[in-house]
């Protein structure tokens, strides 16, 4: 009675401990779906918008970027979810490896744009020159444009006057345009009484100087308004940081600890 008691025991036994596996599978899985919205996100935008002026802005259309993004993402939490699942030491140690190599890519990618920050600005003074001169053409990048100078509370890159590289704010004599040496409405300082957006409240402000200007937008150039920005919120930055960190530092250990107790496992059955 004794012996099959203690074998009875014995058989219960498992050294996968399966909080740790069903938390590594529900893991996956919520990371498997979100990569299916990704997914269908890219699709969405790539069916819908497919105008040169976006695409000429970025090496590889967004859309595009999404959906490699989404694929990859599937690829990896799915091999995540199976391996948990069916206990499978080949796809856990996958989806490890390629938890891993995602996590070192971004922390050089954050660590080469600190060191070489002067570089990482010029390329974002360049997407946004661009953005300026397409302003026009494409109503997307507008809304882009618009929602970063309302947020940053700035206008232009480097000053209001960037808006002279489009050709309906152009400030040349020459210029036929009706908002000729004007800026958007979105560089304008709202007023406490305004219930309705005032389109023209930036017409003429590129004549003016800097203190004239001043009382009726906002200056400023965006590149300096985002540096002050994240000075400012370091601590949201961090935050955000981690936030992106956490998770993916969370799956390789769990995935780890997972193969590890398999092979204890499949060790105390051989």
């Amino acid at each position: 009675m004794d012996r099959q008691m203690s074998l009875t025991r014995t058989e219960m036994f498992s050294f996968v401990n399966p909080w740790i596996r069903y938390f590594l599978f529900f893991f996956s899985f919520l990371f498997w779906v979100f990569s299916l919205l990704i997914v269908a996100i890219g699709v969405y935008a790539k069916v819908q918008k497919a105008t040169d002026t976006v695409r000429d802005m970025f090496l590889i259309d967004p859309a595009v970027i999404l959906i490699v993004v989404g694929v990859v993402m599937f690829f990896i939490t799915f091999c995540g979810c199976i391996g948990a699942l069916r206990e499978n030491i080949r796809l856990l140690r996958i989806f490890s490896f390629s938890l891993t190599l995602v996590f070192l890519n971004q922390l050089a990618i954050a660590i080469l744009g600190f060191f070489y920050s002067d570089q990482t600005r010029d390329t974002l003074g360049k997407f946004v020159k661009k953005a300026i001169v397409d302003y026009r053409d494409d109503l997307d990048l507008q809304n882009l444009m618009d929602y970063i100078q309302k947020e940053f509370k700035c206008c232009g890159w480097n000053n209001y006057t960037d808006w002279s590289w489009n050709l309906y704010f152009n400030c040349t004599p020459s210029n036929p345009s009706t908002e000729r040496c004007s800026v958007p409405f979105s560089c304008c300082t709202p007023l406490p009484e305004e219930t309705v957006i005032n389109t023209m409240c930036g017409f003429g402000v590129q004549t003016q100087n800097y203190v004239e200007a001043t009382k009726s937008i906002y200056p400023v150039g965006c590149a300096d308004r985002a540096v002050t920005w994240i000075e400012s919120h370091l601590m949201l930055v961090g935050a955000l940081t981690l936030g992106l960190a956490l998770p993916q530092i969370a799956g390789i250990v769990l995935s780890q600890i997972l193969i590890s107790e398999i092979q204890k496992e499949i060790g105390s059955v051989l």
